[in-house]
């Protein structure tokens, strides 16, 4: 099995931090964000991991090197211009193989344990499997709902925000056209309403890290 990384996002949201360094080498409790998830998928036994970039590419480029200090084999996937989460997850869809693989937002935080990749039962429908996490104070509508047979939908009392990590089969992406800007939530709510998609509420430590308040906030919690 295969993972991604997406870090090719400006990350504008972060002021004047982002300004000369890209978001995922932020640090997060004395470690760039980018690193915490590489450590985690070597730790789970993944050996193949794509990164997409695009903003300031160089400098993630010169700090992760051949992956070798992970253990890790790491394809660069070059964007000239950023293409979007589905636009960039179809550029790099060769690198990926042809089962199922991860895909992970680089600038979040969280205590998931990515050896639950290997272990999700991914139904012959199903074309994806989202971590889903309680609505955070800058999502408090939320994204999608959990029915109880663990299907998505786009409507339900109760909706829950997507983590950005993910398990895809490649057929999802199979018909879209490469090298042109595509958002990753058109391509799943089409699927959703086709009763395509499953996934999982995961409660434990999550933040998306798109403010430098709650970099600050990451930073100072236990």
């Amino acid at each position: 099995m295969k993972a991604m990384l997406l870090a090719a996002g400006r990350g504008k949201r972060m002021k004047s931090l982002t300004s000369n360094i890209p978001k995922p080498l932020l640090e997060v409790k004395g470690k760039c964000l980018i690193d915490w998830h590489l450590e985690k998928l070597s730790k789970a036994g993944f050996k193949d991991i794509v990164i997409n970039v695009s903003y300031l590419s160089d400098k993630i480029i010169q700090h992760i090197g051949d992956g070798k200090r992970w253990n890790l084999n790491i394809i660069i996937s070059h964007e000239p211009q950023a293409l979007e989460t589905a636009g960039g997850i179809r550029k790099a869809i060769f690198h990926l193989g042809y089962g199922p693989f991860v895909v992970i937002n680089a600038d979040i935080f969280s205590n998931y344990d990515y050896t639950n990749f290997k272990k999700i039962p991914l139904e012959q429908t199903s074309l994806g499997h989202l971590v889903l996490v309680n609505n955070p104070a800058h999502n408090t509508n939320g994204d999608f709902g959990l029915s109880k047979n663990g299907t998505l939908m786009m409507n339900h009392d109760q909706l829950y925000t997507f983590s950005g990590i993910a398990v895809y089969k490649p057929k999802l992406f199979a018909n879209l056209k490469e090298g042109i800007k595509i958002k990753l939530s058109e391509i799943l709510e089409s699927a959703i309403n086709k009763k395509s998609i499953q996934g999982e509420l995961f409660e434990g430590a999550w933040s998306d890290i798109g403010t430098p308040d709650r970099l600050d906030l990451i930073n100072s919690s236990d």
